[in-house]
């Protein structure tokens, strides 16, 4: 299977039965590269849904983020010897790449946005009401796992283009 439609799949599937986008979204990458990390997996908790659930930045996209920044950002040698390789920069450089590929998709990388793209309307997830609501319009059948596997996708390509130069 190739890796861009093994993220996608693995995506879709975390985010569909587990939920938690930010991290459904890094271990797909995690597993589709073999980059597992406990910690930051564990560190990426709090990021759904637009940061405990607000529906500010999508978690898809920052947990995507993070698994870019796993990929190419700069460890804590490089970090305090001054990022001589300039480590840093390419880890911005892909984060761009993942915040413009949401913007051309949603309009927005803002989860309120994304949701009133694919469901018609937004969400407050921290009320009981408009959650059922949510799961009831078909969030964990396929709107945010449709979501997380695009960004996992996405991702993937990211990761894949620079492996070809």
């Amino acid at each position: 299977m190739n890796k861009t439609k093994q993220a996608y799949d693995l995506g879709f599937k975390y985010e569909k039965e587990y939920y938690g986008c930010s991290q459904c979204v890094l271990l797909a990458i995690q597993d589709t590269f073999n980059l597992e990390n406990e910690t930051v997996f564990k560190s990426a908790s709090g990021l759904a849904a637009g940061i405990g659930l607000l529906g500010s930045v999508c978690g898809a996209l920052t947990g995507g983020v993070m698994a870019l920044s796993l990929k190419y950002g700069r460890d804590l040698q490089a970090f305090k010897a001054g990022d001589p390789e300039g480590k840093r920069l390419k880890a911005y450089e892909k984060a761009r790449k993942l915040y413009k590929r949401f913007e051309d998709e949603y309009g927005s990388v803002i989860c309120k946005d994304i949701q009133k793209k694919i469901f018609g309307r937004s969400f407050n997830l921290n009320d009981p009401q408009d959650f059922k609501e949510f799961e009831e319009a078909g969030a964990h059948v396929d709107k945010c796992p449709g979501v997380v596997g695009r960004a996992a996708q996405w991702i993937a390509e990211i990761i894949l283009e620079d492996n070809e130069k």
